[in-house]
């Protein structure tokens, strides 16, 4: 197992007060992954110190008016492919098949486009298949670096780690392109309202489904999208 995926998974997990508890753990895991530089393992220190050190219900209000209620953070992949398009029931259909097609079972109530569940996933597989599929993201990724930067919160570097992890440089104008896209307020309930009374994600069957690969599924990131956004639950450390 790619030990700093699986990390990288669990930070960006919904917080618990199990996944604290394993934060020096995990700090250790990232501190010591020699493909991210030096520069690159300094900047997740506050992350990591945060998720460890901060009153959980601090932590949790922060990662809910993130990446709940900020539909151009959302940690759905697809939602940044296909908005809330019908060719994202079908990608996500695909998708479930890729993961049980491998004997991996993700154990969350999340979509399985999320982006930890995707990170648990791949941190079970070849390098080279995780650097293609996080390269297909990779303007995506960068996108969410600088909007979280921004914001001045940590959660920045974990993207940036990401990125690297990846291998390439991210498309100028695919990144453009994103970040010219309006930012959400997490304080406006009215605008939150309309966006959960759009019409729903189906997962049934389609006929042009089949079973692409990750790296397939997410070739179309240059055609961004974005909607609704969702969280993950805690999950144990290994």
């Amino acid at each position: 197992m790619d030990r700093s995926l699986k990390a990288i998974s669990l930070v960006l997990s919904y917080p618990t007060r199990e996944l604290q508890q394993a934060m020096p753990e995990i700090g250790a895991v990232l501190a010591s992954d020699s493909r991210l530089t030096a520069a690159a393992r300094r900047d997740l220190r506050p992350m990591v110190e945060a998720l460890g050190a901060q009153d959980i219900y601090d932590l949790e209000e922060q990662y809910v008016l993130l990446f709940d209620r900020s539909r151009t953070l959302s940690l759905n992949l697809f939602e940044h492919v296909h908005g809330e398009s019908r060719d994202r029931g079908g990608a996500m259909v695909s998708l479930v098949e890729m993961y049980r097609e491998a004997g991996f079972d993700p154990v969350s109530s999340e979509l399985p486009d999320h982006l930890p569940v995707l990170l648990e996933f791949l941190s079970t597989r070849p390098y080279a298949e995780v650097q293609d599929t996080l390269a297909d993201a990779a303007h995506i990724l960068d996108a969410l670096s600088e909007r979280l930067v921004r914001r001045e919160s940590p959660y920045a570097a974990v993207f940036a780690a990401l990125l690297q992890l990846s291998g390439v440089e991210a498309d100028k104008e695919a990144v453009a392109e994103l970040l010219e896209q309006p930012e959400d307020d997490p304080n406006d309930l009215e605008a939150l309202d309309e966006i959960w009374e759009e019409s729903e994600v189906r997962f049934g069957p389609d006929p042009n489904a089949g079973c692409p690969q990750v790296r397939d599924m997410l070739a179309r990131m240059d055609e961004p999208k974005s909607d609704t956004a969702a969280r993950a639950p805690g999950v144990a450390a290994e």
